[in-house]
C-alpha cells in the first residue's frame, strides 16, 4: 500500500516486514481523497466510535497525593465483551497530550477488546474529568505519573504482557517514559500513531489555526475548572488569555510563582527523544508525510534515530493526515489493525526467540 518501513536491519526487522506484508491492513480500501490531509483529520476528530464504550474508571493516588484515572473498556453498548482472561496483554492508550479521548481511540481499544486485549485509557492529572488534587499538572514529557501507571498494573496484572499505544503529541510521553526507564520499562512492545517527536520545534513552528484554534480551546476550558488551585502556582489571567500553545505552555511550566525556568531548560527535561538512545523496547511509529500536524517530513521526523537504533521502526505512508489512516469499510482506519499485527508480531517473535535459546518466560 505505498508504505515503507524504515529501521536498522535486524532479524526482528525482517520478521516485522513479513508479518506486516502479509497484513489485510496495508492492502485495505483507500480514503477516496488522499490528498485531503485537513479533511481527513476533521473526518477522524468528528467521527463518534461504531459501537459506545462501556468504561470502569478507576483513581490512582500518586506519591504527592495527585490523582490520575484509569478507564477500563468492559465493552460497548448492546455487545458482550470479548475481553480476555486474566493472563491477556493489556494494552494502555495513551491520548494526546491535551486529554483528549478522541473517537479513534476509543475504536483502536474496542478493536483490541474484541481481539482478547484489556484495554485501559491513561488519563493525566485533571484531564477528561480526572480530579486535580494538587496545583500541579503533568509536563510535556514528564513520565512520572505514567511510571507510577505502568507499576500498578504490573502489579494487578503480574502474568500479563503490558503494551503502550499513544496518539498524537501523547507520543511525547510515551517516548520520554521509554527512554528514561530503558531495559526496566516493564513493556513487551509500545507503538506511537502520529507522534510528535521534537516537542520545542512542534510549539514553535505552531499548528495551523484550524487545528490549533479548537486545541486551545479545550486546554482552557479544562484549565479553567481549577482556576482557583492554579492561581496558587500560575498566573490565570495570563493562561487565560493565551494566544497559542507554545504561549499556554510556558505560561503553565516556566512561569510559575514558585519555581520559575527558562523555556530552553524546560524543554532540556521533557524532549520526547532525549534519552531515546537508552530506549530497551521495541517501538512502531506509524507517520504520515502529509501529517498537517506534525509538520514536513524532512523536519520533523528523526529518520536517523530509525537507521541507527534496533529498536525503533518508522512506518511511513504518502497519505492519512494527523492520526487518520481512513479507509473504506469497517473499522475505518487501518492503522489500527496494523498495530494490532505488530503487537501479535513481536509476541510471535519473542515466543521463538525463547524456545530457540531455551529461556524461560518471565514472571
Amino acid at each position: 500500500g505505498h508504505c515503507r518501513l524504515l529501521c536498522k536491519p535486524s532479524a526482528l526487522a525482517q520478521h516485522l516486514v513479513r508479518s506486516l506484508g502479509r497484513s489485510a491492513a496495508l492492502r485495505g480500501g483507500r480514503w477516496p481523497w488522499p490528498c485531503w490531509p485537513q479533511l481527513q483529520m476533521l473526518w477522524q476528530l468528528l467521527q463518534p466510535p461504531e459501537l459506545e464504550p462501556v468504561v470502569a474508571r478507576e483513581l490512582l493516588q500518586l506519591p504527592d497525593a495527585g490523582l490520575v484515572a484509569l478507564d477500563w473498556l468492559v465493552g460497548p453498548w448492546g455487545a458482550a465483551s470479548g475481553g480476555g482472561g486474566i493472563s491477556s496483554p493489556v494494552l494502555l492508550l495513551i491520548p494526546n497530550a491535551a486529554g483528549k479521548v478522541t473517537g479513534g481511540l476509543l475504536q483502536l481499544g474496542l478493536r483490541a477488546l474484541e481481539r482478547g486485549f484489556i484495554p485501559v485509557i491513561f488519563n493525566r492529572r485533571g484531564h477528561n474529568g480526572c480530579p486535580l488534587t494538587t496545583p500541579r499538572l503533568q509536563p510535556f514529557g514528564d513520565p512520572g505519573d505514567l511510571r507510577e501507571a505502568v507499576t500498578y498494573l504490573r502489579c494487578r496484572h503480574p502474568s500479563a504482557s503490558l503494551l503502550a499505544v499513544s496518539e498524537g503529541s501523547g507520543s511525547g510521553l510515551l517516548l520520554a517514559y521509554l527512554g528514561e526507564s530503558g531495559s526496566s520499562s516493564r513493556l513487551a512492545a509500545a507503538a506511537c500513531l502520529s507522534p510528535i517527536f521534537r516537542g520545542r520545534d512542534w510549539f514553535e513552528a505552531g499548528m495551523p489555526w484550524l487545528y490549533e484554534w479548537p486545541l486551545l480551546l479545550h486546554l482552557k476550558q479544562g484549565l479553567s475548572r481549577y482556576a482557583g488551585a492554579l492561581a496558587e502556582v500560575v498566573d490565570m489571567d495570563r493562561l487565560l488569555c493565551s494566544r497559542s500553545l507554545r504561549e499556554l505552555e510556558e505560561t503553565l511550566f516556566c512561569r510559575t510563582r514558585s519555581r520559575p525556568t527558562s523555556w530552553e531548560s524546560y524543554w532540556e527535561r521533557n524532549e520526547p527523544l532525549r534519552d531515546a538512545d537508552e530506549a530497551a523496547v521495541p517501538v512502531l511509529c506509524l507517520c504520515s508525510a502529509d501529517d498537517p500536524v506534525r509538520g514536513p517530513p524532512a523536519q520533523s521526523l528523526p529518520k536517523e534515530l530509525f537507521r541507527s537504533s534496533p529498536y525503533f521502526f518508522l512506518l511511513l505512508t504518502p497519505h492519512g493526515g494527523h492520526c487518520g489512516f481512513p479507509r473504506r469499510g469497517p473499522g475505518r482506519c487501518w492503522a489500527h489493525e496494523a498495530v494490532l499485527e505488530y503487537f501479535r508480531a513481536m509476541a510471535e517473535f519473542l515466543r521463538t526467540e525463547e524456545r530457540r535459546k531455551g529461556l524461560p518466560r518471565p514472571r
